[in-house]
Formats: C-alpha cells, structure tokens, sequence
C-alpha cells in the first residue's frame, strides 16, 4: 500500500466510466501506477511498477480477472 496515496491526484478509471458502483481511481506516477477502490480511499492504494501495470491491464483487457 502507498504511504502518501491521500496526498496525490487520482482519476476515475477508463474501465470505471458510466458506473456509480464498483469503481476504481488510478494516479499515474513516473516509476508506478497507483489503484484504489473509489468508495473505500481511505484504505489506501496499491502500487504497481510499469511491468507489472501492463500484465494487470493486460489481463483486465481479456477479462481474465
């Protein structure tokens, strides 16, 4: 979890748009992207560095999560 993730910009997610539930937010950072659950930031957020960012896409895209 990303110590400072209250302190930075997110946007709603690409694959969040149109929903009012289920929604993610996303801050893209030079070395990670950060995801947290929209309804639940005070959790915090989860880091992920470039490689591990494109698989987690990846296997968003072809709908194997």
């Amino acid at each position: 979890m990303h110590p400072h993730s209250n302190e930075l910009t997110f946007r709603k997610s690409s694959y969040s748009q149109g929903r009012t539930e289920n929604c993610v937010e996303v801050a893209d950072l030079p070395s990670e992207h950060l995801v947290r659950d929209t309804q639940n930031r005070d959790l915090g957020a989860l880091g992920f560095a470039g490689p591990e960012w494109a698989a987690a896409l990846g296997a968003i895209r072809t709908d194997q999560m």
